[in-house]
């Protein structure tokens, strides 16, 4: 088996996949950046026992991370501990199966590579990921199949606390889509302003993104616009952007790198 590791900046994301590709397991667990080797090491085990599941099954390990310091820990785990040999770390230096038309290929994030990786595998090109979670990602895949950016936003839950620590009449409330954007009391305006804000920001972008792409290219055909991240199903009720809602893009995108790889090395 393959497990994937996606480590954000709030959560950790992580995938378990048989040899034919399926997804068998996903689940989520804090990203706690004071995490030792050993506490990653207890957290993943007894996430395997809790699934009747042995961790000596797992035969190769793929992660894409934008939390240095977690990424190190967890390679150390994997190699020390779990004597993983070959753990591959996803990063825009090395062949993801996808070019990376910008400037500096270097500043792209993992978990954007991946989602664009999956994205165009499972929806064509072009294609437009929004991805929900510490920040907001829009990645942009041209009509030629390359990873051209997007853009970058704080996400829902970021946005949420600085409302809160900041504004002293405020507090905190449930962030859940209100029946209508006509917020009629302090905690249906915070909820019509952070959730369908969030939509309604994402909507706009993603409409001036498909214009600069049209400009580009006038013959090019719809663009297929797919959500994900763990904030992605409240947010698709305050819109009807999305095309496909995919809360696995990046897991499989970690995983289809992966196996470019692997291909790669065989070839």
């Amino acid at each position: 088996m393959l497990l994937t590791v996606d480590i954000g900046n709030t959560q950790t994301t992580l995938g378990l996949f048989n040899e034919a590709g399926q997804l068998l397991r996903q689940w989520r667990m804090a990203s706690d950046k004071t995490d030792t080797a050993d506490e990653l090491h207890e957290r993943l085990f007894g996430y395997f026992l809790m699934l009747g599941l042995d961790l000596a099954d797992v035969r190769d390990v793929a992660i894409a991370s934008v939390v240095p310091v977690l990424t190190r820990e967890w390679h150390y785990m994997l190699g020390h501990i779990l004597e993983q040999e070959d753990v591959l770390t996803v990063d825009a230096t090395r062949d993801c199966g996808i070019k990376i038309a910008m400037p500096d290929p270097r500043q792209v994030g993992a978990d954007r590579i991946a989602n664009a990786v999956a994205a165009r595998a499972s929806y064509g090109a072009p294609v437009i990921v929004v991805d929900f979670g510490t920040a907001t990602n829009i990645d942009v895949v041209d009509g030629c199949g390359a990873f051209r950016g997007g853009a970058i936003m704080p996400g829902l839950m970021l946005s949420a606390r600085a409302l809160f620590s900041q504004a002293a009449r405020l507090s905190s409330v449930s962030l859940v889509v209100p029946a209508h954007a006509l917020g009629t009391d302090t905690e249906t305006a915070v909820q019509s302003g952070i959730v369908i804000g969030a939509a309604a920001q994402a909507e706009g972008l993603v409409r001036r993104i498909v214009g600069e792409l049209r400009a580009e290219d006038p013959g090019l055909s719809k663009v297929p616009i797919v959500g994900t991240g763990g904030l992605v199903r409240e947010i698709a009720r305050a819109t009807n952007l999305f095309d496909a809602l995919d809360p696995d893009l990046t897991v499989r995108g970690i995983y289809q790198i992966w196996e470019h790889r692997a291909k790669k090395r065989e070839g």
